[in-house]
């Protein structure tokens, strides 16, 4: 109970949120309850925290269990050994960071040959410790008395206690926390090119030569000259001015001006260079890195909740195709709920430019099918294949939109596609997925590794533990905050459904399947497996249309219905006509409703939830069309202004589509007529932007791009 309350001091301290209600959150989390249904089902516990509050808690929690596991082994090692002081114990037991226990815990551990290790063996120790204490006048006439068959002479023998001296200094709290500081205050990151590299690291060519303050480089920066480190073209170091270093370490050392400091001085600079800068080196790598990771997976996360937010056009009847040249387009109609009703192949390019032939067939699908879209996939030839649908003359009003389909190939050739259609191929089931992104984009897009759909960088440099938590967090954070379709979602949506996890949702389709859709959320509870702590954390995120009940279909959660049902009673009306009513809504007076655990915060989500039940967060999806004429980088010049769609965003700018096969960049710089520090407060994913063309490098397919004065 100590170190919980230990625990809660540090935590609220860290995060700033009350004491009492980071207890409740870590209390529900125990209990087995996910992010999602704590911020929005249990708002009176936790103080209205957010998701991003909740999880920052849970973080924190996890690294100070981490720490206190660790002092365990420390303690025990050292005590086994026989050497745990009073001291040295309640100094482990203070440490507030891994850091600090590591160099408490380094003079104990335990170690293999080091050249202190020899010179112990040889019986040096006892001069080591002479040379610290600098009071000897003749150091070299002492050395001789340590002279014996493992060591010839005065010179080995000092050499021998010099080792020693350089351990103990590397060893030395004081000593660490120095470089430590010369390190976070003016270390320089810099990169040269391996011998005999320069044709084959070309890519890396801006790092041939290259220094940066390492508190100053980006997250992209760092990951890309590690990068080019892993793969052999360049030589990384991180390190401050040697000289500043040693002349602090000297001050925590140096007592004199005798040979016997000298002889402490040489040893001094021998620790720095041999021991202590290559171990603070690699803390430092280790923690830019930590710090590069953390950045590349927060942009890789925004933009990814970002896609997955994308309009979706809803229940609308598509053919979707798969562009393409001599492969030709690979056609799908799909009905209103994504089934696939029909597909075939035309070819309406070169080589075999059968244009009439396609276009026929086209009118004629969207005539039989009752098409009411068409969706075309970004890839090769999209441009092409964009304008030659528009050049169609059909019987209705029909929306064209070029979907991205970043990703589409790898859930073509997956597991998942392959259970959906074992009968089809690769092709088909790769349109199919672009015309289903149009329909639902967030239903669609979680049957792919999230790292795959092909936002951020660096994805494959990155820590991929924590790469794959966050974005799975996201892909459920996203899941939950729309709400899910009971009778309709797949098993791969369903998966990321509050509470449910792979095994209940299986059981829930194989459930439906044998039994028919849902008429109730409490139906759930007959679901194998699925029991009432799943149901609790699961109800309120899962929606049943045209249910029995009209709350089945709203965020409003089960255990509040009796609340919704009395609000009814007392109005005189049916739920029904509850849910209809604005002005019955507006009658209601909800602070007469506050009662045990339900309070507020809750009462209001309800009343929100009354007049727009089972609201979709996402905005509809709208229609985009590229300039004309523009279909490849040689069709690009300086000083155009044309129309483009954000396709990815990263901490140095934004990428945008303009319709050619190559992303141009607005560098962040150009983002704005204003300083902008994060790309995030100007653009978003998808969003349809008005960009100038800067420049045009042909030859390294690269396009500059504006946002200034581009409107």
């Amino acid at each position: 109970m100590e170190a919980m309350e230990k625990y809660l001091e540090k935590i609220a301290k860290t995060t700033q949120l009350e004491a009492g209600k980071i207890a409740n959150v870590l209390k529900l989390l125990n209990e087995g309850a996910t992010i999602p249904f704590i911020s929005r089902y249990r708002k009176e516990m936790t103080g209205s925290m957010d998701e991003v509050q909740v999880a920052e808690v849970r973080d924190q929690y996890l690294k100070l269990q981490e720490i206190d596991k660790r002092r365990e082994t420390i303690l025990k090692t050292i005590e086994e050994q026989g050497k745990l002081t009073p001291e040295l114990k309640n100094k482990i037991e203070s440490a507030e960071t891994l850091t600090e226990l590591e160099d408490l815990y380094l003079p104990y551990k335990p170690k293999k040959k080091t050249r202190a290790s020899v010179a112990k063996e040889k019986g040096l120790e006892p001069l080591a410790a002479i040379l610290m204490k600098q009071k000897e006048l003749n150091i070299l006439s002492k050395a001789a008395e340590f002279v014996n068959k493992d060591v010839p002479d005065e010179k080995a023998a000092l050499q021998g206690a010099r080792d020693i001296v350089a351990e103990w200094v590397s060893e030395n709290k004081r000593a660490r926390d120095t470089v430590r500081y010369h390190f976070n205050k003016d270390a320089m990151i810099s990169s040269r090119l391996l011998k005999g590299k320069e044709e084959e690291g070309i890519k890396y060519k801006d790092y041939y030569e290259f220094s940066e303050k390492l508190s100053r480089c980006p997250s992209h920066r760092l990951l890309a000259l590690r990068r080019g480190e892993d793969e052999g073209f360049l030589k990384v170091d991180i390190a401050p001015v040697e000289e500043k270093v040693i002349e602090s370490l000297d001050e925590l050392f140096i007592k004199g001006y005798f040979d016997v400091s000298q002889q402490v001085k040489m040893a001094v600079a021998d620790s720095y260079g041999r021991l202590l800068k290559p171990s603070i080196e690699t803390e430092f790598r280790a923690l830019s890195k930590e710090k590069a990771d953390e950045e590349a997976i927060r942009v890789f996360a925004a933009n990814l909740r970002q896609l997955l937010m994308a309009s979706p056009l809803g229940e609308k009847r598509i053919l979707a195709m798969d562009p393409g040249f001599r492969t030709g387009c690979k056609i799908v109609c799909l009905d209103a709920q994504g089934n696939l009703l029909h597909n075939e192949a035309i070819y309406p390019h070169a080589p075999q430019k059968e244009t009439g032939k396609a276009s026929a067939k086209i009118s004629s699908l969207v005539q039989m099918y009752k098409i009411e879209a068409i969706a075309i996939g970004n890839g090769t030839a999209s441009r092409e294949t964009e304008q030659f649908i528009k050049r169609i003359r059909f019987d209705r009003d029909l929306q064209v939109f070029v979907v991205n389909e970043a990703g589409a190939s790898i859930y073509s050739a997956s597991k998942v596609a392959r259970d959906e259609f074992p009968q089809y191929d690769v092709t088909v089931r790769g349109a199919v997925s672009i015309g289903r992104r149009l329909m639902d984009p967030l239903a669609e897009l979680v049957k792919i590794e999230a790292k795959s759909i092909g936002v951020g960088q660096y994805q494959h440099d990155v820590d991929q533990g924590k790469l794959k938590k966050s974005l799975d967090e996201v892909v459920e954070s996203c899941v939950n905050a729309v709400g899910v379709d009971l009778n309709t979602a797949s098993m791969h949506l369903l998966n990321y459904v509050s509470g449910l996890g792979p095994q209940i949702a299986k059981n829930i389709v194989d459930y439906r399947s044998e039994h028919g859709a849902f008429s109730s959320r409490t139906s759930l509870k007959e679901v194998p497996r699925l029991g009432p702590k799943a149901f609790e954390q699961a109800a309120g995120f899962l929606r049943i249309r045209n249910g029995k009940n009209p709350l089945d279909n709203s965020a409003v959660h089960p255990e509040s219905y009796h609340i919704v049902e009395k609000m009814a009673k007392d109005q005189g009306v049916s739920l029904s006509q509850l849910m209809d009513s604005d002005e019955v809504q507006s009658r209601i007076d909800i602070h007469s409703y506050v009662q045990g655990k339900i309070g507020l915060p809750t009462l209001k989500d309800i009343i929100q939830e009354l007049a727009k039940p089972g609201r979709d967060p996402r905005t509809k999806a709208k229609v985009f069309e590229f300039s004309e004429g523009i279909f490849k980088i040689e069709d690009v010049k300086p000083g155009m202004v044309v129309p483009g769609i954000v396709s990815n965003i990263t901490n140095f700018g934004a990428f945008v589509d303009i319709g050619v096969k190559q992303d141009g960049l607005v560098h962040i710089s150009q983002l704005a007529n204003r300083f902008v520090k994060d790309p995030n407060e100007v653009v978003q994913l998808n969003q349809h932007v008005k960009v100038k063309v800067l420049e045009v490098d042909v030859a390294r397919k690269r396009i500059q791009l504006s946002m200034k004065d581009a409107e």
